[in-house]
């Protein structure tokens, strides 16, 4: 006599705490451009140094020069063997910079919600004290600067996104230190190949290194404005709590129903 137990399917455990992870996506918009406002605003309040922001810059470049640093110069020299490579370069500075950091955003919000709140706190915090040194430190491009012998490439070559700085009224081009270009570029790396695990990911660190070669290039900062942008990144990574670990999902299975006999045809006669 054979004895058949039946077993229900499993069904799916309910939704996991990745769902509600993800913040409310109207209070996220807002405030992402109430501090893109806000930055905005304080880059105009930190216009108006013109004498100042020439003499850190040149105290800069004589830093450069007494740690050794590599002239930006040679990188300019390398763009400038044909229009075409600096018009990419001048168009990837002004093009790349806000839609990449957007779309990181983006990405994370509805793949990895955990991720995106402390990507979003890192950036923020970044931003912040950027904005900081911006008020408390101006600081001229070295393409305004006569003594390094760097040219505006955007202005000569085109695309360009900034003004005549005396008339700019929409940005401040004397906010180089630290470099937001850079400082964001490596957040996006970084945090993609966090959150990847592809053999490929690694990969993404040409977007920070690109964006390095192409702000030092275009003479739009120096060397030491990348470094203080990596370091303010890497102390906003180290305040930001990390996102919790949050278990795949597993399937739950159902009650286990009581074994039943089959009788057998006149058994029992």
């Amino acid at each position: 006599m054979r004895t058949d137990e039946e077993f229900e399917e499993p069904e799916p455990a309910p939704p996991g705490p990745r769902t509600r992870d993800r913040p409310p996506l109207v209070r996220e918009l807002l405030l992402v451009a109430g501090l893109f406002l806000v930055y905005k605003l304080g880059r105009q309040l930190a216009a108006g140094h013109t004498a100042e922001a020439y003499r850190n810059s040149r105290e800069v470049w004589d830093l450069e020069r007494a740690l050794h640093l590599p002239g930006e110069g040679a990188v300019q020299s390398s763009l400038l063997h044909g229009d075409t490579l600096v018009q990419l370069a001048n168009t990837y500075y002004a093009a790349v910079h806000f839609p990449a950091t957007a779309a990181f955003l983006v990405w994370l919000y509805l793949r990895r919600p955990g991720h995106y709140i402390r990507a979003r706190r890192a950036l923020a915090a970044v931003t912040a004290a950027a904005l900081v040194l911006h008020l408390t430190y101006p600081l001229a491009p070295p393409r305004l600067l006569p003594v390094t012998g760097l040219v505006d490439t955007a202005r000569l070559y085109g695309p360009s996104v900034y003004g005549p700085p005396d008339t700019d009224q929409l940005s401040n081009q004397f906010a180089a230190m630290p470099s937001l270009h850079f400082g964001w570029a490596l957040m996006v790396a970084l945090g993609l190949i966090a959150v990847t695990r592809s053999v490929w990911r690694w990969l993404w660190l040409l977007h920070p290194l690109v964006t390095l070669l192409v702000i030092v290039g275009t003479a739009n900062h120096f060397w030491l404005d990348a470094i203080a942008a990596a370091a303010l990144l890497g102390l906003a990574l180290a305040a930001v709590r990390r996102p919790r670990h949050v278990p795949a999902p597993t399937a739950v299975p159902r009650p286990r129903r009581p074994a039943r006999r089959r009788t057998l045809v006149g058994a029992g006669r």
